[in-house]
This record gives structure tokens, C-alpha cells and sequence, in this order.
């Protein structure tokens, strides 16, 4: 029996990716395994998004060098976004690395081990939404599902519609199928994937897919990610204010809360615009939870674009953000923008940035105990051995002590005792 070891990086569409890659494995006769040593096929899932990930990817791929000298016969294939960017650059700056594939040419990891191949997969994939792959997913409850690949936004900053190609949309009858398949598998909930999913062209639009994926019975809850400000039509927050099973919850990145930085990172709304849907949307879904991503120090930032952003989070009040200092990617105009912040002032904004927020999240966290919230229990709690873990429909994580009674994938009532930054704790009613 031959084993694998996949190693991910990055955003959510990586781990499905990583899922696909193991079922296309699994298919094959591959057993997991939980590290490399043991591997006789390693995979590195990739990530270029920010400098950090890339740095400590290649870090990985120099540590793995010693292994393949004492097991040459071990295959080390880079898959993911720096595979795509970086093609053969790959193996010529690590040739103890046998093969390159790209996030569009997953498919090609068959021919891979079947077969002797070429060793760089990065070519266009005109077919991707067509393809249907195996899949070994990492959860029982909750499911990735692709809608969509690629990215025809350009943001300055980002390397994605590079890396992913351009948006190309699958059929919706694919995706009902693959999302009833997981209904009849005891799937509870799915989250629809996409760089952009309020751009979805299918035989139906987004909000006319979410109405087609309401109707399957078995699944409770529908989450989707992630959305782009721009596209967020009056038709989409309906369908979250009126389809029972879609979550009272938005991904919905500003990146700043600067109109002259939002035109710099060519983002296509001002603060104004965005300011106007965020209202919508809790005049609409009064209970709704808003996320969302911000970027420090992003080129030519001064002062008071950077205040613009501390204002807007206090206007807004995020339930929490993902917020990053800007890291200039290879290949984007931002990388080459004139107005390159030092470090030091990217990090202190930074930093300013999270402490506001880490503050708002606390007290809306507080806001909750008290309350009665219905979450879907996903497992036991990773820290302890004692507590069961779920969400709510506004995804917060909550923990609730072990009950003989319940299992993963049971819609409990929990009544919020403990609140704290990342999760909260409760009470089964």
C-alpha cells in the first residue's frame, strides 16, 4: 500500500483543493498519512496571497531536501498558486521537486502516479468547471463546494487572477447533483466557494442558485464565500433575508476604508457605496453578522487614509476581520506602486487596526450571553476532550459540555453562558 502526506497553505478554496487532490488519491490506492516521512507521495498546496505564506513554504520545501536524499524514490509534487506562478522555476530552484500543477490542472495528479508524465502542469484549464474529481473531505458535517474558478476583478494587490485564471462559472445542475449527493451522505451544511460568488453565471444567477439549493431537504444551513462588495445586488441580501437555510452571516472585505486607497487597489466602490450596502443589510437582516478583510499600509496610505479605516470599523463594527500588512506580490501593479510604506509604519497601523477591533468583537461576543442560539454541532472541541463544538447561523464557534444525547450534525437551542473573543460558551436548553 502506497501512503500520501498534503501539506495546505492558505484560503479556504486550498483546503477543498487539498480535499480533491487526497480524493483523486484515495481513488488510486493512496492511504493518508501524518507526515512526510511516512509519504511516498508529499504534496505542498501552495499560497502566494501574502509574502509570509510563500516564505514559509519555500522554507518547508529546503527542509524536505535532506528526506528525498534518503529516500529518492519519494515524488514531491508543489500544487497551489505559487505552483502556477512560478512554473519550472519551481524545480530549477529545488530539483529535488519532481513535479509543478497548477489549481486549474489538479486533475493531472492521476497521470502523475499512473503514469510517467511531464513535470509541469500549469497550462490553462479551459475544462475546469466540467471536470468532476473524487473528493476525501476532511469534515461529516460541513462541505466545501466549488461554484465557481478564477477571478476577473484585477484588485492591484492581488495575485489570484493570475495564479486562477479567469471566472468561469459551473453548470448549477452540477452543483445541485454534487450538493445532493452530500445530502443523501448526512451532510448538514455547504459552503458555496468562489473568488467572487456574487458573480456566479450559471443557468441561474447566485441568489436564483441559493433558491435552487434551499429546496433539498436534507441540508440545514447554506453559507457562501466570498462576496465582492460591488456585485452585492438587492436580489442576494432578499435571498438571505428570506431563504430559511441560508446563514445570517457575510464575508464582505472593504480592504480600506479609504475612497483614494479603495481606487488604488482598483477595487470599484468607494466607501460610500459600501457604507450604503452594510446599512442595507442590517436594515434587511437586523440579526446578521458581518466579516470581513482589511490590508495596512497599503501604497501611498497616509495618516488619514489609515484613520479613515479606524473610522469605518467603528461605523460598521465587524463581528471580527482578517487584517493583514500589505505584501507586495510579484506580477500586480500595487507591487510596483510608488509610495511603498517602511515596515514599521505598516505594522503600527496594523496593530492599531486589530486592538479596535479585537475590542468591538469583545463586546458584541458579550452582547450574546444570555441569549438562546441554535447551532449545529460539528464535533468535539480540538482543546479538550470533555465539550462539543458548533456554530451558530451567524457563525460563531460555541462549546458546550459533552451530552451522551447529541452528535455531530444535531441542530441544538444553547443558551450563551461564557463570551470570549474567538468562541463562546454555553448551556444545551
Amino acid at each position: 500500500m502506497k501512503h500520501y502526506y498534503i501539506e495546505t497553505f492558505g484560503c479556504q478554496m486550498n483546503v477543498h483543493d487539498s480535499e480533491k487532490m487526497a480524493g483523486i488519491l484515495k481513488s488510486e490506492g493512496y492511504t493518508a498519512v501524518g507526515s512526510a516521512e511516512d509519504a511516498d507521495i508529499l504534496i505542498f498546496n501552495t499560497c502566494s496571497i501574502r509574502q509570509k505564506a510563500e516564505q514559509k513554504f519555500f522554507s518547508e520545501l529546503g527542509r524536505i531536501k535532506s528526506l528525498k536524499k534518503r529516500r529518492p524514490d519519494l515524488k514531491i509534487a508543489v500544487a497551489g498558486c505559487i505552483a502556477q506562478q512560478e512554473g519550472i522555476k519551481i524545480i530549477e530552484r529545488a530539483p529535488h521537486v519532481d513535479y509543478v500543477v497548477g489549481p486549474q490542472n489538479i486533475s493531472a495528479l492521476k497521470d502523475i502516479i499512473t503514469s510517467q508524465s511531464d513535470s509541469v502542469f500549469t497550462d490553462d484549464n479551459l475544462a475546469i468547471t466540467e471536470i468532476e474529481l473524487p473528493i476525501e473531505r476532511r469534515d461529516n458535517v460541513r462541505a466545501w463546494v466549488n461554484i465557481m474558478y478564477g477571478c476577473n476583478n484585477f484588485c492591484s494587490y492581488c495575485i489570484v487572477p493570475y495564479t486562477r485564471g479567469r471566472e468561469r462559472s459551473r453548470a448549477s445542475q452540477s452543483i445541485i447533483n454534487e450538493i445532493k449527493d452530500l445530502a443523501e451522505k448526512g451532510y448538514k451544511e455547504v459552503t458555496l466557494l468562489g473568488q467572487n460568488v456574487n458573480s456566479y453565471k450559471g443557468n441561474v444567477d447566485f441568489p436564483g442558485l441559493l433558491k435552487e439549493i434551499n429546496k433539498i431537504e436534507e441540508i440545514k444551513r447554506i453559507r457562501f464565500v466570498t462576496s465582492h462588495p460591488k456585485d452585492l445586488s438587492d436580489e442576494l441580501i432578499y435571498a438571505i433575508r428570506d431563504l430559511d437555510k441560508v446563514c445570517e452571516h457575510i464575508h464582505l472585505p472593504l480592504q480600506s476604508g479609504s475612497s483614494k486607497v479603495l481606487a488604488l487597489m482598483n477595487r470599484k466602490y468607494t466607501y460610500a457605496d459600501y457604507i450604503k450596502k452594510i446599512e442595507q443589510l442590517k436594515r434587511e437582516i437586523p440579526e446578521i453578522a458581518i466579516t470581513s478583510d482589511i490590508i495596512a499600509g497599503f501604497p501611498q496610505e497616509t495618516d488619514e487614509d489609515h484613520n479613515d479605516t479606524i473610522k469605518a470599523l467603528k461605523e460598521v463594527e465587524f463581528d471580527s476581520i482578517f487584517a493583514f500588512k500589505f505584501s507586495p506580490r510579484p506580477g500586480t501593479k500595487a507591487s510596483t506602486m510608488d509610495g511603498q510604506l517602511p515596515d514599521d509604519i505598516k505594522s503600527n497601523r496594523l496593530s492599531e487596526i486589530l486592538e479596535l477591533q479585537n475590542k468591538i468583537t469583545e463586546r458584541k461576543n458579550n452582547g450574546l450571553k444570555g441569549t438562546i442560539q441554535e447551532v449545529l454541532i460539528e464535533g468535539v472541541d480540538e482543546k479538550t476532550s470533555n465539550k462539543f463544538s458548533g456554530r451558530t447561523r451567524t457563525n460563531k464557534v460555541v462549546n458546550v459540555l459533552f451530552d451522551s444525547t447529541i452528535k455531530p450534525g444535531d441542530t441544538i437551542k444553547v443558551k450563551i453562558t461564557t463570551a470570549r473573543r474567538h468562541s463562546l460558551e454555553g448551556e444545551i436548553v
